[in-house]
């Protein structure tokens, strides 16, 4: 049986089963299916490594050269840590995309839950790691007295509690799901009509209200180091916002597709929001890849520390590796 006498046979059956209603046939996802089988596998499994060992060395360096109990630290680790969360769920998307689902239903309620935790966790601590350094320089007296060790303890505690409860409703919306087409597919199940968080409410908490403070709180940055020439503070500072720009770069458009596609007929097979927001959804990914190498690469400090480390534990380079013993850790 060709293609076409399936689709055939497919609409006739339904038509017989559901007289009363009118079914379209699946859309014909074939081409992204196939996309997806051959490139995202390996796509997933090179983001994985990369983010393991970028996010580890960060965590390996400051535990190594930093204290682990300033305020910046404690939030910096917490941002790894919801990275690493996220990064995750990578080898199992990888192997879903290169097959039908097959780790069962708890499998797919975790890994989904996994996904979301991480992507939530990491705007809300980018958005706290911006509000923190427009503290920090905008109003320095009185953030000598509230950046406190606890003060980003029970910052951190809030913002994972938060993440956990808006993606808790992931685990319960998640199933498996036999379909005739794709076999076992792992997806959400629910009713959208009850959901307790809709898209909407995700999108304007977890996009449109972090863009709105860290817009305000960098346009205060701004104005403050231009107006007291504070030279000290324009590395660091510059090495946030590149980080901050880096995330809304990655997650804007992803974001904006899924919009648009919860304005317009969800149940059409129209390719041109399709085909985006799988280009977008995978750049998305990307960011969870190129953090940890921002970091390291951009942060002079960070440089000294990795110099200093491979000197320490290749003696070797030390003619050919210059440490600087001037670079201060991290203030409060």
């Amino acid at each position: 049986m060709d293609d076409n006498e399936f689709v055939t046979q497919t609409t006739a059956d339904y038509d017989d089963d559901n007289a009363s209603m009118i079914i379209m046939p699946p859309c014909n996802m074939e081409g992204i299916s196939n996309f997806g089988k051959y490139f995202l596998p390996p796509f997933y499994i090179i983001i994985f490594i990369v983010s393991i060992l970028g996010n580890g060395l960060v965590l390996f360096i400051i535990y190594k050269f930093e204290k682990l109990n300033t305020v910046n630290n404690i939030l910096l680790i917490n941002l790894v840590a919801s990275d690493l969360v996220f990064t995750l769920s990578l080898p199992f998307q990888a192997i879903y995309h290169s097959s039908e689902w097959t780790f069962g239903s708890l499998g797919c309620k975790l890994m989904n839950t996994t996904y979301f935790l991480g992507f939530y966790s990491s705007v809300l601590f980018l958005t706290l790691i911006t509000f923190d350094r427009y503290l920090a320089v905008v109003h320095v007296v009185a953030a000598a007295k509230q950046r406190q060790s606890c003060y980003a303890f029970a910052a951190s505690t809030v913002i994972w509690i938060i993440s956990a409860v808006a993606s808790l409703e992931t685990y319960f919306n998640h199933d498996v799901e036999d379909d005739i087409v794709q076999g076992l597919i792992c997806g959400d199940t629910s009713d959208p009509d009850f959901r307790v968080f809709g898209p909407y409410a995700l999108f304007a908490m977890f996009f449109v209200f972090p863009l709105v403070i860290t817009l305000y709180c960098y346009i205060r940055i701004g104005l403050r180091v231009i107006s007291s020439r504070m030279k000290s503070k324009h590395r660091p500072l510059k090495l946030i916002f590149t980080i901050v720009v880096l995330f809304f770069m990655c997650w804007t458009p992803y974001n904006v597709i899924l919009l648009m596609k919860e304005i317009v007929n969800e149940g059409s097979c129209d390719y041109s929001l399709v085909y985006p927001q799988y280009i977008t959804h995978n750049i998305a990914n990307l960011y969870f890849c190129i953090n940890p190498i921002f970091y390291t690469f951009l942060g002079r400090k960070f440089q000294n520390h990795v110099r200093q480390l491979l000197v320490t534990r290749l003696p070797c380079l030390k003619d050919h590796i210059t440490v600087s013993t001037s670079i201060r850790s991290y203030s409060r």
